[in-house]
């Protein structure tokens, strides 16, 4: 299992419409609206894989309509 957190930059006035499309999306389990950097949204994301991670952040969310750069930080066991 891969998880991570992705910071999301979204263009002005695409906050509301990127969080509901994001949302929809299958292994996002939380996205959240937030002020400061690195971005306009936190998500919290589970995939089975890497290589599935990798095609949730650059196919789905990259996808959506607004989304403009994510920021991806991998969830490591210590």
């Amino acid at each position: 299992m891969a998880s991570a957190y992705i910071f999301i930059k979204v263009q002005a006035g695409k906050i509301r419409d990127a969080v509901q499309e994001i949302s929809k999306i299958e292994g996002v389990k939380s996205v959240h609206a937030c002020w400061g950097q690195p971005g306009d949204l936190i998500a919290f994301v589970e995939a089975p894989d890497h290589k599935a991670l990798a095609d949730l952040v650059l196919a789905k969310i990259h996808g959506i309509d607004g989304v403009t750069e994510t920021n991806t930080r991998i969830v490591v066991e210590v």
